[in-house]
Order: C-alpha cells, then sequence, then structure tokens
C-alpha cells in the first residue's frame, strides 16, 4: 500500500491525501478523501481505503502473483547500460527496458553493502545494521548498533516476508551481508543460496581479490563450498539459479502455483574487472580517445536521449584525476584495453542474464515475471595496482599485461579517471556522495506493468522492497513493514521506503509530498534531498569535505552551488539531515578519517588475525637462532683463546 501522509484531526473526524510530485516532469497534485465517525484509528482506515482506491484503479494492481527476479549489478553508472546510453552491448537489458519502465531518478547509498541491505530490507541501511562496510569500518564503529555488518533478526528481509506468503525463494550471487552462523542468505529467508559472503572476488577462480580476505568465501546454503574449475562469475550465478529453478521445475503444477523470488547478484562489474576476450575485443577501439571525451559523449547522449534537461551543464575535469595527455602510450594502451574489459564484462553479464531469460520463456514462466534490473553504486574508481597492495596482487600471482587483460590471472581496475568519465553528465563516482555515486539504472518490466515507459520521480533503492511487496499482493503489507521501520504514517525523513507502483498506472500518483526528504549517510558521506534540491558533503580523496547545494534535477553535473542564493534552503536541509542522523544512530567519524586509509588499517588488522601467529613464532624461532649463535661464537671465541694460551 503506498505511503501516506494524514491529516487526520481527533476532532474534525476527517482523512485525506495530497500528494505533490517532483521531479523533471514539474510538479502535480492529487487528492483523494474520505470521512469516517469513530475514533483516530477509524480516521487512518479511511486513509488506508482511499489510498487504496487511488491504487486499484491501475491495471497493475490487478496482476497475479507474478514470479520475481531482482537482479543487482555490481558497481555500474548510471549510463553503462544500452537503453541508457552506455557503449557495451547489453540487449537483454535493452528489451526489459522497452517492454517496462525505466527510472531517470533513482538514487542509492555510495557504498555496496548498505545499499544491499536497504534494497532487501526497505528500511534506511543504518536499521538494517549495515552503517558502512566492514573493510572501511573505523575501530570505534565496530559492533555497535547500525554497524555490526549484518542485518539483525528483528529486521524481515524481503525473502523472509515473501516466503512467508507463500513464495519459492532463491538467492546466487554476492552478499556480503553477514560473517558467518545466522547471517548468510539461507539464514534469512531464501531456501536456496550460493553466495559469496565478500565485498568481492575474484572471477575466474577461488581465491581473493584484496588481502582483507584469506579466500573467497562462497557458499552452498550454510556450506562452504569450492568452484568449478571452469568457473567464471557471471555464468556459474546463472547456472545455480538455474539448477534452483529446474529442481523446483519438475512439477509444472505446483510451479504455477506457487511463484518464485530470485535475487540475482551479479559480481560484474566489480574489481578485478574481468571478462572472456571475445566479448572484450569489440571495445578496445571504443576509448581510444580517454576518459574526459568519454564523459563528454555520456553528458550529450543524456541530453540526447532526455535523462537530463537539454542545458544541464558537465563539471570541470575534477583536480585530483589525470589528464589523458598526461599519459604515455604504453599507459594509454593499458588505461583503453582496461576499459574494454570493462564493457565486455557487461556483455557477458547481460549474454549470462538472457540465458535466464530464455529459460522462462521456455518452461512457460515468462508472460508471469517480473524482472527490477538495478545497481548497488555508481562506478568504483579504486586501483590496487597504484597502492601499497600491487605487492600482493604479484604475490598473489595476479598481473595486468597488456596480451592477455581481462583473461584468467589479470587483475584490472578501470581507476578513478574512468569511474569519473562513465559516470558521465554525474559528478564523481563510488565511495562518493556526488551524483555519479548515488544515481543508478532502475529497469522494471514484465507481468503487470506498462510497456516502453519513463518514470522521473524520485525514487531511492529503499522502495524496491515494498515495491516488490506490493507486487506480490500481500494484502498486509503495511503491518508486516512497520515492524521493521518507524510506526508512523508519516516518514517525512524518508527513513522507509515506498512502492512505486502507483508511478507506473495509466494514472501516476505521487508517493513523496513536497516536504518529503531522503538521506544517505555512509562513511562520511552525505547526501539529503528534498524536492529538486540536493544539500551534499563529499569526503577526500576525491571531495573536500565542504557542504554544497545543488539543484539535482537541473544541475545533475552539481556545477553551480546555490548555497549563497538560498541559505534558508541550506538551513533547512542541515536541520532535516541532523534529525535524519539522530534517527537512524549515525556515528560520528574519528577524527582525520579516510575512506583508502581504513581500508589499509584494516587489512593489516585482518593480515594479522590470519598470519600473526605464525608471524610471532617465526620471531621467536629467529631470535632462538640468534641466542644460540651469539652463544655458539662466544663458546668458540673462548676455546681459541684458550688453546691460545
Amino acid at each position: 500500500m503506498p505511503n501516506v501522509l494524514d491529516d487526520c484531526q481527533s476532532s474534525g473526524l476527517r482523512a485525506s491525501i495530497t500528494r505533490t510530485a517532483w521531479g523533471m516532469g514539474g510538479m502535480e497534485k492529487v487528492r483523494y478523501s474520505a470521512k469516517t465517525r469513530g475514533s483516530y484509528a477509524g480516521c487512518v482506515l479511511a486513509v488506508a481505503a482511499a489510498t487504496v482506491l487511488s491504487f486499484l484503479s491501475s491495471p497493475v494492481a490487478a496482476a497475479a502473483r507474478p514470479n520475481i527476479v531482482l537482479v543487482v549489478v555490481d558497481d555500474a553508472a548510471w549510463m553503462d547500460f544500452g537503453s541508457y546510453g552506455g557503449e557495451a552491448d547489453t540487449p537483454t537489458i535493452n528489451a526489459l527496458a522497452e517492454r517496462g519502465v525505466m527510472f531517470t531518478q533513482h538514487h542509492t547509498t555510495p557504498f555496496c553493502a548498505p545499499s544491499r541491505a536497504a534494497l532487501l530490507t526497505g528500511v534506511d541501511h543504518h536499521l538494517a545494521g549495515v552503517g558502512t562496510i566492514r573493510e572501511v569500518l573505523p575501530a570505534e564503529h565496530r559492533n555497535k548498533p547500525g554497524y555490526t555488518m549484518a542485518i539483525p533478526q528483528d529486521v524481515p528481509t524481503i525473502a523472509e516476508l515473501l516466503r512467508e506468503r507463500g513464495y519459492r525463494t532463491y538467492m546466487s550471487g554476492k552478499w556480503h551481508l553477514g560473517q558467518g552462523p545466522g547471517e548468510l542468505p539461507i539464514d534469512r529467508g531464501f531456501e536456496r543460496a550460493f553466495a559469496l559472503d565478500a565485498s568481492g572476488a575474484d572471477h575466474w577462480r577461488q581465491r581473493s581479490y584484496l588481502p582483507y580476505y584469506r579466500s573467497a568465501p562462497w557458499f552452498d546454503g550454510r556450506e562452504p563450498a569450492e568452484l568449478p574449475e571452469d568457473f567464471y562469475s557471471s555464468r556459474f550465478i546463472i547456472d545455480q539459479l538455474l539448477r534452483y529453478l529446474s529442481m523446483d521445475q519438475r512439477s509444472m503444477e505446483q510451479s504455477r502455483s506457487q511463484p518464485f523470488f530470485a535475487y540475482v547478484g551479479f559480481l560484474a562489474l566489480h574489481i578485478p574487472v574481468a571478462a572472456p576476450k571475445a566479448f572484450s575485443e569489440p571495445y578496445q577501439a571504443v576509448y581510444a580517445d580517454g576518459w574526459e571525451q568519454l564523459r563528454v559523449r555520456r553528458w550529450q547522449r543524456a541530453k540526447t536521449l532526455g535523462l537530463i534537461p537539454a542545458d544541464a551543464e558537465v563539471g570541470p575535469w575534477p583536480s585530483s584525476l589525470r589528464r589523458w595527455e598526461s599519459l604515455d602510450e604504453s599507459q594509454r594502451l593499458l588505461a583503453q584495453a582496461s576499459m574494454a574489459v570493462n564493457a565486455g564484462m557487461l556483455a557477458a553479464m547481460d549474454a549470462e542474464l538472457g540465458r535466464l531469460v530464455a529459460y522462462l520463456e521456455q518452461t512457460g514462466q515468462l508472460d508471469n515475471t517480473v524482472f527490477v534490473v538495478t545497481a548497488d553504486n555508481g562506478p568504483a574508481g579504486g586501483d590496487p595496482w597504484n597502492t601499497v597492495t600491487r605487492h600482493w596482487l604479484q604475490w598473489q600471482g595476479y598481473n595486468n599485461d597488456l596480451a592477455t587483460l581481462g583473461e584468467r590471472d589479470s587483475y584490472v581496475a578501470i581507476g578513478p579517471e574512468w569511474a569519473q568519465g562513465a559516470a558521465g553528465p554525474l559528478n564523481l563516482f563510488k565511495f562518493h556522495s556526488g551524483e555519479g555515486g548515488v544515481r543508478v539504472p532502475l529497469i522494471m518490466a514484465g507481468a503487470g506493468l506498462p510497456e516502453a515507459g519513463r518514470v522521473n520521480d524520485f525514487s531511492t533503492v529503499a522502495d524496491i522492497a515494498p515495491t516488490l511487496l506490493a507486487l506480490a499482493d500481500a494484502d498486509d503489507v503495511d503491518a508486516s513493514w512497520r515492524h521493521a521501520s518507524p510506526d508512523r504514517l508519516d516518514d517525512p525523513l524518508g527513513i522507509r521506503g515506498r512502492s512505486l507502483l502507483p508511478l507506473l498506472g495509466p494514472n501516476p500518483t505521487p508517493i513523496r509530498l513536497t516536504h518529503d526528504s531522503w538521506a544517505t549517510e555512509t562513511s562520511g558521506q552525505v547526501a539529503i534531498y528534498r524536492g529538486p534540491f540536493k544539500l551534499v558533503r563529499a569526503l577526500a580523496p576525491h571531495g573536500d569535505g565542504e557542504w554544497r547545494l545543488f539543484n539535482a534535477i537541473d544541475d545533475p553535473g552539481e556545477t553551480s552551488d546555490l548555497s549563497r542564493q538560498l541559505p534558508q534552503v541550506k538551513a533547512e536541509l542541515m536541520q532535516r539531515y541532523e534529525a535524519y542522523a539522530e534517527a537512524v544512530a549515525v556515528l560520528p567519524l574519528p577524527e582525520g578519517y579516510q575512506v583508502y586509509e581504513a581500508i589499509t588499517a584494516n587489512i593489516l588488522r585482518r593480515q594479522w588475525s590470519f598470519y600473526g601467529e605464525r608471524i610471532v613464532a617465526l620471531v621467536a624461532m629467529g631470535l632462538l637462532l640468534a641466542i644460540f649463535l651469539v652463544r655458539r661464537r662466544t663458546r668458540l671465541t673462548r676455546n681459541s683463546a684458550g688453546s691460545v694460551s
């Protein structure tokens, strides 16, 4: 049921709903009202009745309980998909966009696990226990409320809620929302799950991609799993899901009466970027003119496609990033080949997703399946080759040889410059709260949904779970959601998600009011939105920590700071952020905190936990050996002196 703002008055016993949309399309007010005699509770029920009546006018509400496939692409830029103007060949995703709905103002957090926690629970990621990612967590925050790095047991996942309502539930791919017993997907509502409980891993074999992990922790259900020799992440993830679906497909009658929910957590495009050569070769020349030109091309394409206003500016190239002309020839060749692998990886992932679509069509399930395709955050700008981690990479046998780039034993990262180029007209990228880090693609298509549509209204990662519950015809959706979120009808801070279905009917109904806001804070990176406005604080290494105000609709590139022109708006949003931070218990960062320094500190701590005992043993053995040698030498010296005398 859509969230509403009620103005029930206990004296007047009258309920009404007034909603105002905000987005590129301007504002439109829609009002529904109902009257009742009785208590305040009766008034609230009248509001609910009015809301349901407004929703039932849409054909979306009449659809049978569909199968649901939720696809998350890791570290994909807003414009990476072909339907959003990207260079990679993504026919499967493009086809879904053509027969479904594209969202142009969809927002997440700038970090992967917090986004996934909000995605799977429908509440702010702090309330879902994942205030940041454990790889960057400062020691002061460990195991504090909101920073346990696992979804609390009293916060239900969408899988748990759908399973209670008769859905079969499957998961294949990246989890990164727990660290052990009771925290794996099999413990959080998924009947069958093959999951990686890490931020990433090698795409070709069972090997860690970062010294934070000893290995790549894959699990089949609750049991540690071994990967096959022919493993490639995107192919394997779809293979496992198809295995689960076919296991339960033996009884077609049961399958048709019991729909399924499948969560597909691709590792693409997470570092180390990898793709079979056949997929990366077509893009070898596409990026030869460099990252600044990619940014300009995507900015122009976004205007042509109507994704941004025709007069939207693109910001200056950040001073913290290299210019393409500063590279020598060998550096340019490696850089353009790395971006070609990135595009090839997306194309390979799309082809694997196409296998899933083909299977559902062959088994007669496609017409009753809804696909939701999105990303967890913007493009990744990290490059372990440019840090002390490069020594560990070489020790592990990784290389970045041009001839085999993207293949087995290769380690590819596009780096911050390509990440900014891929962000196109938007500002910055993953780990930052600029639009390039938090605005991502969202496509919904399938049973009961309109075709070839576009939604320009603001939406958030927390809106997905309540949308899926609404699609599943869960008539107790509101009651079930309340025990995981603030117990109130009005949520002006946007702490919980709202169903997107009212936006998808022939007469779209706004789900947010002009006074509603939505905020995200992750490791000090802050963005808070209200109407067209965004207050943002982007920290180092590519932000300066200053609070700035932008019109995120007219100026998605965040080129014109409105702080001086609109001081009252800035002050209001600052107050709203402070209220949000208090409501979700945001913890202050230690003095001088920087995300990449935190990664290094946590890597050293983890390496000590892995090898500390061995190091101590080796040092002790070395000391004993040194003592033995010193004593032996002393003894020999004395004996020699005695023989001379």
